[in-house]
């Protein structure tokens, strides 16, 4: 169970420290070109991975469509806010945007699934959403950057992805699902990369910001999704959903650190509120289908 635990502690600091590194590499490549060749890193890893443990399957017509509309929500929408959002904002306020996403999945699935929304949903969706009026609201004066809103969009496409995922997931793996929806977003996100790209694009020549993107397509959005999805066997899928949480603070912790981040007392007390209006939200002794798939994912945490 310890190693469990390290690996999914392991994960989590992985897919915390992505937000300062996309904010590194979004000042070096274009974001659309970037987030095009980081999903193509992945993909490739994924369909390998895939290939080598035989896990391909036979697309229905239904999942077909499924996957389209994945594409264009859960990546090309997804990607483009937000990696045009990181331009403007900065790693915390990022993490700490996407941290509602569990909630924000639990409501889509209140409407779109007709799965119940509890009062102890409820009552973290308002805790969480207080935490980030204090983080984007009152941090930053009442004024709400275009930056903040694209980050904001990014978390919603991501949830509405799940719900998707949740339809397609009726039918077919987790795993397969995800290689086969990143794969599908890939081949949507990579012409509307090619058209964005005018000859006036800054794309970066340095070795270190190469092997940065590389690294982190495959590392954090590969392997931690087969680790992570290994492990929720081992612990469950409610304990794995708190360590989720660390998020946040290890953004800010890894943003202080190499960029030299200001942490301020009201991203420590907003970030508190929105840990808490999760954990009392999300964390029940039977957790919805819909929220177990989110807790799967995450490989948009980037």
């Amino acid at each position: 169970m310890i190693r469990s635990y390290a690996l999914l502690l392991f994960c989590v600091t992985l897919w915390g420290s992505n937000f300062v590194f996309g904010s590194m590499l979004v000042k070096e490549f274009p974001p659309l070109f970037l987030a095009d060749v980081r999903l193509i890193f992945t993909s490739l890893f994924l369909v390998m991975y895939a290939w080598l443990t035989k896990k391909f399957v036979k697309l229905t017509r239904r999942e077909l469509g499924l996957l389209v509309l994945l594409g264009l929500v859960g990546t090309l929408a997804n990607q483009t806010a937000y990696f045009n959002g990181l331009l403007t904002t900065d790693a915390t306020t990022a993490s700490l945007i996407l941290s509602l996403a569990p909630i924000v999945t639990a409501i889509l699935a209140s409407l779109f699934l007709k799965e119940p929304f509890t009062l102890r949903m409820k009552l973290g969706s308002a805790l969480a959403l207080l935490g980030t009026f204090f983080v984007v609201g009152v941090g930053a004066g009442l004024s709400i950057s275009k930056g903040v809103l694209l980050i904001v969009i990014a978390m919603v496409t991501f949830s509405a992805s799940m719900i998707i995922i949740r339809k397609l997931t009726q039918t077919m793996q987790p795993f397969i699902a995800t290689v086969y929806s990143t794969t599908a977003g890939t081949l949507f996100l990579t012409p509307a990369a090619m058209l964005t790209l005018d000859s006036a694009a800054q794309i970066s020549r340095e070795a270190w910001a190469w092997v940065l993107l590389i690294v982190t397509a495959i590392l954090m959005q590969g392997v931690c999704g087969i680790v992570w999805n290994s492990q929720l066997k081992t612990v469950g899928t409610g304990k794995a959903a708190i360590f989720l949480n660390l998020q946040p603070f290890v953004a800010m912790l890894v943003g202080f650190l190499l960029l030299g981040s200001q942490v301020t007392a009201i991203q420590v007390g907003g970030s508190l509120l929105i840990v808490a209006g999760v954990v009392v939200a999300s964390v029940r002794s039977k957790q919805s289908a819909v929220q177990r798939l989110a807790n799967r994912s995450n490989r948009y945490n980037v």
